[in-house]
């Protein structure tokens, strides 16, 4: 009998990286505001230290879904099967691209990144202004069309468990057991 539920590792990644993404975001948003000080240097550095984590984590759930794969489809239009998969490949591209263009932003910008203020990461791209310029356009621009998926993302999983009822939502929820399945 296939799987019906994500495996823990898979659950746990998946909702892990939902925490980092929505902290990044909320904390990328707030911190530009700030005028220059100490506290908008430190936000500045975790905001980096998260990218850099969820570069990590979604390398790690690649490495998980290539391994596991995924549980059976559900039963669905066929259009809305296509819509699913276009969406969950386009954020796995925009979880590896928005932290690397985030780094090569730093980079550009002679400003390096340092992760958990321990690890210098090397800079990646040549320092130069205005490439830093068109770096943090494309930082921006991957991170609003990440915005725009994940509300999808989660208006589709809202869609499925309380209007369709399938049951969907629950293969990614995390402590259901098995013996559910």
């Amino acid at each position: 009998m296939p799987q019906a539920q994500y495996r823990p590792p898979q659950i746990a990644l998946h909702w892990l990286s939902a925490l980092l993404i929505l902290s990044s975001i909320a904390l990328g948003l707030s911190m530009v505001e700030l005028d220059f000080s100490p506290q908008k240097l430190r936000w500045y550095s975790w905001h980096k230290w998260l990218g850099i984590t969820i570069l990590l984590l979604s390398t790690l759930r690649l490495g998980a879904r290539w391994a596991w794969g995924a549980p059976p489809a559900l039963p669905m239009p066929r259009w809305q099967a296509r819509a699913a998969t276009g969406v969950h490949l386009a954020l796995y591209v925009l979880l590896l691209a928005i932290p690397l263009s985030g780094w090569a932003y730093s980079s550009a910008s002679g400003v390096p990144v340092v992760y958990l203020g321990l690890l210098p990461l090397p800079n990646w791209v040549p320092t130069d202004k205005a490439l830093a310029e068109v770096l943090k356009l494309v930082h921006k621009s991957l991170n609003y069309t990440l915005f725009v998926l994940l509300a999808a993302h989660i208006g589709a999983a809202l869609k499925h468990q309380f209007i369709d009822r399938d049951g969907l939502l629950r293969r990614m929820w995390p402590a259901r057991s098995a013996k559910e399945s």
